[in-house]
């Protein structure tokens, strides 16, 4: 018996979830900001091997239950931070939002353990279908109640070489190869140290694929120069009458500022940057026709639909006029709108970010817009960026925009996440992504998800690129999570006739 092995089987049932919950802590140090991903594997193997001796899948269950809720308590500590724009009247819900959010997400992670531990025998074999079981549990938690795909385990690759794997077997892909590589961690504590071998051995052979993706071409000479705008508008200074002038004059300057290059040709500001509605906003669009000269523009407002507030993506030409829009349609529960709307009246609930009365109401879904020599591109607005699934709904696009408002995200996670998810889509599809945040960071982002060009969190400027060019549409782009989804399926249900027969 390794030692390991000998240390977890002598613990006893809460000291053994609490073991869980330092492990889980430790897996989420490989999310950015920490972007720690060899000791978040080490994380993941801790947590397997505390689930490895269980007896019954209620024991599994509540170590799982236990080292999830350590991990995304860590993971999403920045979903605090919007509460408290407006802490007087917001601020005694933080804790709750943060337990409920880590403690909800966990029930994910401890359905898989207890269905590992059905499945199999307490022992090293167990490793593998917990990685397995663990993987179609966050294929489910991207897609059930609207989904919520943030801090999957393998997001902590983003940034790396094997981030470009991505093209092939997309974000759940990612996440089935770190949690294999952590059940052969496991393995070798619970059974022989010598078997670390091998995932040290497919580790190395991963990061060596990765190092071989070529990088993507450069962008044409003769591109037209896009210029991405940051005001860095506080949330809790945005929509102060007084201060609304301030952060728009800022955004014209911005706008107007000669950058010693060629001009740009289309500017993008982020999401909410009109500071009035749509159907009263002529003058404000005035205003940025001039600065903005004889580029074009693209930038955020809220506008009516039947008398529900729409949050938007507007074109507007070089002289103000609104030649597109995109409207929202994934939007952020207890955010833009709140679930159960009747219900959550009465108890005086309302939506951290909504516009007026009820809050915001959905688009029709996603969409691809012709903007003429700039091309197809494919809008998201803030948290849609986050969901892969998206953009295969479309006909293959161009190129990917993205505005913003992380003013919400507070200054040392949230953001440095968010932006790291655009990477992903971006390496996933083989496509640019240009991003504009109020706050920050805006980026230029190319079709292998490497950030080009950025502005600080927290720091005003704008940014002027040429748009990188898209790659041929990738397997995943081409698959999505189908074919990850239907592997699972089947390894699992043969495990589970397995070990029918084996009970029979």
């Amino acid at each position: 018996m390794t030692p390991a092995r000998a240390w977890i089987v002598a613990r006893s049932a809460w000291p053994l979830r609490g073991i869980a919950v330092l492990f889980g802590l430790l897996a989420a140090l490989g999310l950015a900001p920490f972007d720690l991903p060899l000791l978040a594997l080490v994380g993941f193997a801790g947590l397997m091997l505390a689930i490895l001796p269980a007896q019954t899948p209620r024991q599994a269950f509540l170590v799982g239950l236990f080292g999830a809720t350590g991990y995304f308590g860590l993971a999403l500590h920045w979903i605090v931070d919007p509460f408290f724009v407006d802490p007087w009247r917001h601020g005694w819900m933080a804790p709750f939002a943060l337990l409920f959010m880590a403690s909800g997400m966990a029930l994910f992670w401890g359905s898989a353990t207890a269905l590992a531990a059905r499945l199999t025998a307490p022992g090293a074999g167990r490793a593998v279908l917990l990685a397995l079981a663990l993987t179609l549990a966050e294929i489910l938690r991207a897609y059930v109640l609207t989904g919520f795909p943030w801090a999957h385990p393998g997001h902590i690759w983003i940034g790396s070489p094997l981030m470009g794997l991505a093209a092939w077997i997309g974000p759940h892909g990612l996440t089935l190869v770190t949690l294999l590589l952590a059940a052969g961690l496991t393995a070798a504590l619970w059974a022989r140290p010598g078997l670390a071998l091998l995932p040290v051995a497919g580790l190395i052979g991963l990061f060596a694929a990765g190092f071989a993706i070529p990088a993507a071409p450069g962008a044409a000479e003769d591109a037209p120069v896009m210029r991405l705008v940051q005001p860095n508008a506080p949330q809790h200074l945005k929509w102060q009458p007084e201060m609304i002038p301030v952060f728009f004059r800022r955004a014209l300057d911005l706008s107007a500022q000669a950058s010693g290059g060629a001009a740009p040709a289309l500017i993008i500001w982020p999401e909410t940057s009109l500071p009035a509605l749509l159907r009263n906003s002529d003058e404000w669009r005035a205003e940025i026709a001039r600065a903005s000269g004889a580029a074009q523009v693209i930038l955020g407002g809220q506008r009516l639909v039947e008398g529900m507030a729409r949050n938007s993506l507007i074109h507007l030409d070089a002289a103000g006029a609104v030649t597109a829009i995109y409207d929202k349609h994934h939007l952020v529960p207890f955010g833009e709108y709140v679930p159960l709307t009747g219900m959550a009246r009465t108890l005086g609930l309302r939506g951290l970010a909504e516009a007026a009365g009820p809050g915001y109401a959905p688009g029709q879904g996603p969409q691809r817009l012709d903007l003429g020599r700039f091309g197809q591109v494919f809008p998201m607005i803030c948290y849609e960026a986050i969901f892969a699934q998206y953009i295969r709904q479309v006909e293959r696009p161009d190129w990917m925009v993205q505005i913003t408002n992380d003013a919400w995200f507070g200054g040392f996670s949230g953001p440095y996440q968010h932006l790291e998810l655009a990477q992903l889509r971006a390496a996933e599809q083989g496509l640019p992504l240009l991003r504009a945040a109020n706050t920050g960071v805006s980026a230029v982002i190319d079709a292998r998800g490497q950030v080009l060009a950025s502005l600080p969190l927290g720091q005003h400027g704008a940014l002027d690129t040429v748009l990188p060019p898209a790659l041929p549409a990738t397997i995943y782009a081409r698959t999505g999570d189908g074919p990850i989804a239907a592997l699972l399926l089947v390894v699992l249900g043969l495990a589970a006739i397995r070990q029918r027969h084996v009970r029979h």
